[in-house]
């Protein structure tokens, strides 16, 4: 398979997840329980730095803080299938780092998420280190 081809899929799949996880994160059911502990962290408000805040905006905040890294991943995986061969090899250490990053990103998956962010992830670390470990043997 091309790594082209793996980076485009890892891009696609992270342009997915970016979604998913975008629309989802502030959804509960109410079988789990949680309403009263979700209406506490919209109504307690506190002063943050002169700033009133809830957990609520907190927890919001950083959910949406990795939306935006996940389509900037989508972003960076999709330019890096579109590079030349002799560009690449300049930022191979960045295709590392992607790779590796999603690995941890799969590691916390596992450890605190469910099925569905799991298989992305893993799918998505999959397309990544496979693109970059081929793109070191053959031209992309």
């Amino acid at each position: 398979m091309k790594t082209s081809l793996l980076y485009r899929i890892a891009s696609v799949l992270l342009l997915l997840f970016a979604i998913g996880h975008t629309l989802g994160f502030r959804q509960t059911d109410p079988a789990w329980g949680v309403g009263p502990l979700i209406d506490s962290m919209r109504s307690i408000h506190f002063d943050v730095q002169g700033l009133s805040r809830t957990y609520w905006d907190f927890f919001t905040a950083f959910g949406l803080f990795f939306s935006v890294f996940l389509l900037f991943s989508a972003v960076l995986a999709w330019q890096l299938s579109g590079l030349p061969p002799e560009i690449f090899a300049r930022v191979r250490r960045t295709a590392w780092t992607l790779a590796i990053s999603f690995a941890a990103v799969t590691a916390l998956c596992f450890r605190y998420a469910f099925t569905i962010p799991i298989v992305l992830s893993t799918m998505i670390t999959i397309c990544l280190l496979a693109a970059t470990w081929l793109s070191a043997k053959k031209p992309i």
